[in-house]
């Protein structure tokens, strides 16, 4: 485990560190509550072992502080111990209402402490387990069942988010509505068994092509999301104007590309996808209106014989 060891006599520090690292645990020295609260920001741990009698701010307070860090961290809540020599019913008391989870004395036979380790050691590691499971929960729900890229959920958090941090900086944003030309053909015609193997050609050509060298805003920034049946959307926060074109007009011609037969689609003989780029230089007001523009350009796109992209900037 990697624990933390909160104790203001340096000496004291040194042999309890001694006897843990003796059972292979990793252990990090903060001699005050305030070094404590710092390095806890800095890195997780897997256990804190806190003693209460500490000049300034105190184990209690300390704890106290700790917990509330928590709230703002992925891994919440770290075992506490409080470690001290005046173990009384009024000091367990209030450990336990600061936020602590156990308690030992400093003249714990070494045989106790060693099993206190082992116990702690199997809740560090349940822990990291649940952690990971949430975290994969947590992205499975955020993924669109069919084609596994963001679904309409994440992107409306997302977007929210995105759109609040531009409008505080004074940045670009834009945003791109497309959709599968004549889908409804394509599944009329060749099932929609082959219609749902369509859509994830196509939201997987999306993705690669937007992390591909070429495209001028960084790869981190944007991305693609489901927006819903055959039509998907493209976010680029904090781009420079005309980004947004040069993405537009290189997504048409990548999913052309494909070959994806089509027989009902026009004279193209291929999937296509008609693409409404929209960008405000400077973002004001709501985010709807950057949806309604790109939708209007889109409508154009389709109305201008699909397989093509129409932009605007704001």
């Amino acid at each position: 485990m990697k624990i933390l060891l909160v104790e203001d006599s340096r000496v004291i520090a040194m042999v309890t560190s001694a006897r843990l690292e003796s059972f292979g645990h990793q252990v990090q020295h903060a001699i005050s509550g305030q070094l404590a609260l710092d390095l806890f920001q800095q890195e997780p741990f897997d256990l804190i072992l806190m003693d209460i009698e500490m000049p300034g701010m105190d184990g209690f307070e300390t704890t106290r502080r700790l917990r509330a860090l928590e709230g703002q961290e992925p891994l919440a809540w770290t075992p506490i111990i409080f470690v001290t020599a005046t173990d009384t019913p009024t000091n367990l008391v209030t450990a336990i209402e600061a936020g602590g989870d156990d308690f030992i004395s400093k003249s714990v036979p070494e045989a106790v402490l060693q099993a206190k380790m082992k116990a702690m050691s199997r809740i560090a590691a349940l822990r990291t387990s649940l952690f990971q499971a949430n975290i994969k929960l947590q992205d499975q729900a955020n993924r669109d069942g069919l084609t596994g890229i963001l679904n309409r959920r994440a992107m409306d958090v997302q977007v929210d988010r995105l759109w609040k941090l531009a409008e505080t900086a004074g940045n670009p944003f834009s945003l791109l509505m497309i959709d599968v030309d004549n889908f409804k053909k394509y599944n009329d015609h060749y099932g929609h068994q082959a219609g749902d193997e369509c859509l994830k050609l196509v939201a997987r050509c999306l993705e690669d092509n937007l992390q591909q060298p070429g495209i001028n805003v960084p790869t981190k920034g944007i991305f693609v999301t489901r927006y819903g049946g055959e039509e998907f959307a493209v976010i680029i926060p904090d781009a420079l104007p005309g980004v947004h074109a040069e993405v537009a007009v290189r997504l048409v011609k990548a999913v052309a590309a494909l070959e994806i037969a089509h027989e009902k689609n026009c004279d193209f003989g291929v999937v296509t996808i008609s693409v409404g780029a929209a960008c405000f230089d400077h973002v004001q007001g709501e985010i709807k209106e950057i949806f309604r523009q790109a939708d209007q350009l889109l409508y154009k796109a389709k109305e201008g014989g699909r397989n093509r992209a129409e932009w605007l900037a704001a």
